[in-house]
Formats: structure tokens, sequence, C-alpha cells
């Protein structure tokens, strides 16, 4: 489209055009015993309670600038939390001129912006091998807007709020809207690689991989951290703590979850 703010297209009505941000982020954790299963679980647990959560929400509300009408939260049992936040689409009084660059959002404290929504949603799904061993807990974290800026401004304070071992980003432009003479506009901005929506001191932690339908307007990235260090993987012990064989067969195991995880698909361990 390669429009500066200057040569923005007049519209016929609103912009209506819906853009859908969905971040996924997983941690993992080697957890031998059931003790050690359990205590990781509630920590989780703690740490991405409901409240913590809306928190979270709140800011991303607030970086995209939208109107908050309802909250509903929910912690589950044995584990687990949702929150849901209802925004309002109010008017755009003045769209900065950064929402047409790819370039990181903000994060909450430099929010000068303002703009119109729908939807903001998070859901957590704490989970683990039935051999013991393994344990996961994955955030799934959905951001809808309507009109001209689009959620992954918010992208950087979303990867800045948990500890990620992997996510996977998709980015979507659905519908369209119309020019005062009534041709259609199925986007309204630059894009070429959700990447360039993450800070460089961000990607140059992770292996990433983009698979884009540009025509269709679909966009997805998926990143790996790069660094391995057993010790953070462990739960309640230390790497220390083990055999040089034991060492060897838990960095094993966690490379290959999380290698699966990053494919997509199973793969035999050696």
């Amino acid at each position: 489209m390669n429009l500066t703010p200057e040569q923005r297209v007049t519209l016929h009505g609103f912009n209506n055009l819906t853009k859908s941000l969905s971040f996924n982020m997983y941690d993992i954790c080697y957890t031998e015993t059931k003790e050690e299963r359990e205590a990781y679980l509630a920590y989780i647990d703690e740490q991405y309670n409901a409240d913590r959560l809306t928190t979270i929400l709140n800011n991303v509300a607030e970086i995209i600038g939208a109107h908050v009408l309802n909250i509903a939260k929910q912690d589950y049992v044995p584990q687990g939390a949702s929150v849901t936040f209802l925004v309002s689409e109010g008017p755009v009084v003045e769209v900065p001129e950064e929402s047409f660059e790819e370039s990181p959002g903000p994060l909450p404290e430099s929010v000068v912006m303002s703009l119109d929504k729908s939807h903001i949603t998070v859901h957590t799904y704490p989970e683990y091998h039935p051999d013991e061993g393994i344990s996961t807990f994955r955030a799934d974290i959905d951001v809808s807007t309507c009109g001209e800026i689009s959620p992954l401004k918010a992208l950087n304070y979303l990867i800045h709020s948990f500890d990620t071992d992997i996510m996977t980003i998709d980015y979507r432009v659905r519908g369209f809207t119309r020019d005062i003479c009534g041709h259609k506009l199925f986007i309204d901005h630059d894009i070429s690689s959700i990447q360039n929506y993450i800070p460089d001191e961000v990607k140059s932690l992770y292996h990433m991989i983009d698979v884009n339908v540009y025509q269709e307007n679909i966009f997805h990235t998926k990143c790996k951290l790069k660094n391995f260090d057993l010790n953070n993987y462990l739960f309640g012990r230390t790497k220390e703590q083990l055999s040089e064989r034991q060492q060897e067969e838990i960095t094993n195991r966690l490379t290959i979850e999380m290698d699966e995880i990053f494919y997509g698909k199973n793969i035999a361990m050696n």
C-alpha cells in the first residue's frame, strides 16, 4: 500500500477492518517426581492467576487505547485461569504516525495513543507428561481490534510479561472497509513480518521462523529460545546435584519437548 500518514485514504464511514493478534507462550520445566510436578503447577497457578492476568490485560488495553466495558475472570480447579475483556469502539481522535510503521510497540509507561477496539482474552493451560518428567505451561492471549492501529503494537509488552521458552504468534486482517468511491480495502497498513514488531534485543534471544500468506493477509511467526541452561528448567534442584548422565538425559528430553512444540510434530527420542 505504501501510504504515509499524509497520504491516508479517505474512507466511506468507519474503518471496520478487524485485526487479530494471537500470542501463545510456553514455559517448560523438568519435574522428576509427583511432588515436584505439583509444586511447579502450584507455582505457575500463583504466578499467573486471574488477578495478575487481569493486570496484564489492563496494560494491553491501555497500550492500544481501549475503553474497558466489562471484565470476566475465573481461576479454575485444579489449575488454570481465564480472563476476558469486552472493550468499546470509541472514536479515533488522533492516530499517531508510528501506528503505520512496522516497529515494536510501547511499554505501558510510554503510552500516548487512543483508538477503538473489540475484545482481549487470555486462557492458561498447565499440563504435564503422563510419565512425569516434563511439565508445561501455556498461555493464549488474543487481541482483536477495529480501527487503524494494529494490535501488534501490544506484542512487545506481552513478550515482556511472560517467561517464555517458545512463542507462536499469529496476525490476521479480516473483513474490508471502503474508500469514498466504494472500492474495498482489505488491509490498511504495510506488513512484511511480525518480527518487525519485536525489539532487536528480544529477537537476538530466539530462533525464528515465518510462515506468511501475504495474499490472504495471514502472518505467522514462531520463536524458540536459543540459549539452554539446564538450571533454568529444573524445579527444586540444580544440575550440580545430578550426574553427567542424568544431565544429558534430562537435557535431551527437554530439547525434544521444545523442538516438538516449535516444529509442531512429534519427534522420536534417541
